[in-house]
């Protein structure tokens, strides 16, 4: 007779399966909360206890912790002293392990203390899969509920197969890898650890990636919150790689202000920003920076969005539009628009690190959190009190703009972006430009030469701010005060390459 070791967490699905394995004439033994579930549901089963002739013991903590149970897994069926010890010990062979752990995944993102987070730690779940994966050609190892279905077409057919049972044990070690990797972070938390472990589940596949020969899927924490893990999709078509991604960037722009502020984005790449008293006024400034390039981008608001501001959204062709939230006026508005992403955001962004792909490795840093409005004014002239409340506006910007990054701001507006360009003049002209009559310049470098402040002067820039740390930031000093120009140093530097 064949036996099954039942032990889950999560019991969806399982009474089923379990009679199924009864008609096939397999054995099942049990432990916990599952033994007693099973038996209320007239399994005919097996306590573990009565297997080990142990009892368990520590609250539980051991029980399944046994050579009865893993000499039962482990044994190589055609390993004639491995099957000898079995028979002299009185062990019988384990064919199945049917094993979901403990929701660590989701306790540690719940608001309990740290001693119930590691009670959340399971131990002898993940032991029993990883030697029931290790065993596969011998063990069939099911470690989700959703691999039910698969295992009994397979036993109705006649036998699992081996790829089959191959792929059950490397979900194991997939689950089991990015359990450990969990728990290791928890424990972690705030280092830069020897081994770099991370532990993401898939949310979707994805149509394809940048391109469309490029295949795609989208994974979220397994183990932290964040905006781009928790929102909800109201209207429109599925999300795509590149819409997740600039949505993430779009919505950590809005957030960098408290009152309402809008960010229009095209390419990961700011191109209107706006703060105003309200939605809709926030939302026209970032929409008149560049109405060309916000054509088939995103916008971000970071308040509600209302009937008003809705109706102007409606009258150009977006991908999408995020926000906290929207009036129901809003949502029948927008939702007129079929293909039209809308997307509720429950949170504001709260990544503490990042990560960045390179060939054969991976850098980690900590996400730019850092922002100081103490600037220190270099120059005879001071900045007025809007043209200071445009130099804050405009270094929060920068902040989300490709170095090298020049924002021009007026009023509370983005009124030109220069972005990615290969060194700092161009990005300044090409800032002024779009400008106009922009009244500030903010940059995300400092200036080793006097070229930026000349350009300022002849565009009738009156304030600029930079990092500041150059040798040379004297010549820059004296070239504003020869314009007429005022000039703070920041202190922090915002590349974003």
């Amino acid at each position: 007779m064949k036996r099954a070791l039942i032990s889950v967490f999560d019991k969806t699905g399982i009474v089923e399966f379990a009679n199924f394995l009864i008609s096939q004439g397999v054995e099942i033994i049990s432990t916990g909360g599952t033994y007693r579930h099973l038996k209320e549901n007239n399994i005919a089963v097996l306590d573990v206890a009565e297997v080990t002739q142990a009892e368990e013991m520590l609250d539980g903590r051991v029980k399944t912790l046994h050579p009865i149970i893993h000499g039962g897994i482990l044994a190589v069926r055609n390993n004639e002293e491995h099957m000898k010890t079995l028979e002299e010990r009185n062990i019988t062979p384990i064919d199945m392990v049917i094993v979901n752990l403990y929701p660590f995944f989701k306790e540690v993102q719940n608001d309990i203390s740290f001693e119930a987070k590691v009670e959340f730690i399971d131990i002898g779940g993940p032991t029993m899969l990883r030697s029931a994966a290790k065993s596969f050609k011998d063990v069939v190892v099911i470690s989700n509920t959703s691999d039910y279905d698969v295992v009994k077409e397979e036993m109705e057919a006649g036998k699992v197969t081996f790829e089959t049972k191959k792929r059950l044990a490397g979900k194991v070690f997939n689950l089991t890898s990015a359990y450990d990797a969990a728990i290791s972070n928890f424990l972690l938390e705030g280092e830069m650890p020897e081994y770099l472990s991370t532990s993401y589940v898939k949310k979707m596949d994805l149509r394809y990636g940048e391109n469309p020969h490029q295949k795609s899927a989208y994974y979220v924490s397994t183990t932290e919150n964040g905006a781009m893990k928790d929102f909800e999709q109201l209207n429109g078509k599925e999300l795509s790689f590149n819409n997740i991604r600039d949505m993430d960037v779009a919505w950590k722009v809005a957030n960098e202000f408290e009152v309402p502020a809008c960010c229009g984005l095209k390419h990961s790449t700011p191109c209107g920003v706006g703060i105003a008293e309200n939605v809709y006024d926030a939302y026209m400034k970032a929409y008149n920076c560049d109405p060309i390039s916000i054509f088939g981008g995103i916008v971000a608001l970071n308040k509600k969005v209302d009937g008003k501001t809705a109706e102007e959204l409606k009258k150009t062709f977006l991908e999408i539009v995020i926000a906290p939230d929207f009036t129901e006026e809003a949502l029948t508005i927008l939702k007129t628009k079929k293909n039209l992403r809308i997307i509720k955001a429950y949170q504001k962004p709260c990544d503490k690190v990042e990560y960045v792909k390179v060939d054969g490795g991976i850098l980690v840093q900590d996400r730019d959190t850092a922002f100081s409005d103490d600037f220190k004014v270099v120059t005879e002239k001071s900045p007025t009190e809007l043209e200071m409340t445009d130099l804050v506006f405009g270094m929060k910007v920068v902040k989300h703009v490709k170095s090298n990054a020049i924002v021009v701001v007026k009023d509370g507006m983005a009124k030109g972006i220069g972005t990615g360009e290969t060194n700092r003049i161009w990005a300044t002209k090409q800032a002024i430009e779009r400008a106009g009559d922009g009244a500030i310049l903010a940059s995300d470098a400092f200036f080793p030469f006097r070229d930026v402040v000349d350009a300022c002067a002849t565009a009738k820039i009156g304030a600029i701010a930079q990092p500041g740390g150059s040798m040379r930031d004297q010549e820059s000093i004296d070239a504003c005060n020869e314009h007429g120009i005022s000039m703070v140093l920041t202190g922090i530097r915002h590349f974003k390459h």
